[in-house]
């Protein structure tokens, strides 16, 4: 697996946004070959959570994809919905089309308060 602080085009300069043709393919192939980077940001969440990157890489199949941010500050990045095993959790990638890798930003269940049944659509705020 790569290492994000060893990587210069994270923290780099954005030079032209390429987008992945098929982001959820993308992710999908990155995670099969082991093309992946963790942020700080999910290394902390993912303890307090209680998600195993283990099933973030083996929940790879079944992501669909929930929310696009095309314009997403470092890599443009995919809110998925995945599961594995009796765990539903969702997964915030940004993907690196230059450098064939995804960056895993963030991991979450859910609240159902904030989801439809389906885990994909945002309830409306009244």
């Amino acid at each position: 697996m790569l290492d994000a602080l060893s990587n210069s085009s994270y923290t780099g300069t954005m030079a032209e946004r390429k987008l992945p043709d098929d982001p959820v393919t993308f992710i999908r192939e990155c995670l099969r070959a082991g093309q992946i980077l963790w942020t700080y940001h999910v290394n902390m969440r993912l303890g307090q959570r209680s998600i195993a990157r283990e099933t973030i890489i083996a929940a790879a199949e079944s992501y669909e994809m929930v929310e696009a941010y095309p314009e997403d500050k470092y890599f443009p990045s995919y809110l998925l919905l995945g599961r594995y095993g009796e765990e539903v959790f969702h997964a915030l990638f940004g993907a690196d089309v230059d450098g064939q890798n995804v960056r895993v930003v963030t991991a979450y269940y859910p609240a159902p308060e904030e989801w439809e049944e389906d885990l994909k659509t945002r309830r409306r705020t009244q």
